[in-house]
């Protein structure tokens, strides 16, 4: 990411109280870029929770390969988000599906990986708005491994390419993709604030008189 000098990076591991991602922290990050594998289980409910208000304010979230078993992804899903695999080190083949999207910026029609984790259809993911990129595999399969969505006011990219056995990282397109798709995420506009305020009648914009029956009073909070 600090190939881009117009980004300012910071890191958060699962070790770190709050696992890195105090409120101060996350109301300070217009995107969060998630790589997570073994330990989705230890990621603390609340800290999710914290994640995902913000998702819903308007920060971007990207969710790298195996993470796509983490609890902030399954919940802003809302499916198992499961998949078929195979460890076998074999070559990958990246499709351009969308070469005008902005995450696609600079990528040829294809590019390759050579040693690679296969993730294989069906892929249990709500309908993406966007597939970016699109997957085939030297044993045949083929996967969905660049998709978008929009939960509230936050940007979601999910980019299939990352097992930790192997150098993907180091791949310049796959680098490439990433700080794109950063750019891409970035908040747009000022936050959105999940308030679910009770307007009392005095503050209607035009001159109203209270008909029937209701459940709360004037500025009481309602139910949840």
């Amino acid at each position: 990411m600090r190939e881009d000098r117009g980004l300012e990076v910071g890191t958060a591991t699962l070790q770190e109280p709050y696992h890195g991602l105090a409120k101060s922290v996350l109301a300070a990050t217009d995107v969060l870029v998630w790589w997570g594998h073994a330990a989705h289980g230890k990621v603390k409910d609340a800290v999710v929770e914290r994640v995902l208000r913000r998702v819903w304010e308007g920060m971007g979230f990207i969710a790298l390969h195996s993470s796509h078993y983490a609890k902030v992804f399954k919940r802003l899903m809302g499916t198992s988000c499961s998949l078929t695999w195979r460890e076998a080190g074999e070559r990958e083949r990246l499709w351009v599906c969308n070469p005008g999207h902005p995450i696609a910026r600079g990528i040829e029609r294809s590019f390759e990986i050579e040693n690679s984790e296969m993730y294989g259809e069906p892929f249990a993911i709500p309908t993406p708005d966007e597939i970016i990129f699109l997957s085939w595999f030297e044993g045949g399969e083929v996967f969905r491994s660049g998709c978008t969505w929009k939960r509230g006011n936050g940007k979601i990219f999910y980019f299939r390419p990352g097992h930790e056995s192997y150098p993907i990282y180091f791949n310049p397109v796959v680098r490439r993709v990433l700080r794109n798709a950063v750019r891409w995420a970035a908040p747009e506009g000022q936050p959105w604030i999940d308030s679910c305020p009770n307007i009392p009648i005095s503050k209607a914009r035009e001159k109203l008189v209270a008909k029937g029956p209701r459940l709360h009073k004037e500025g009481e909070t309602g139910f949840r």
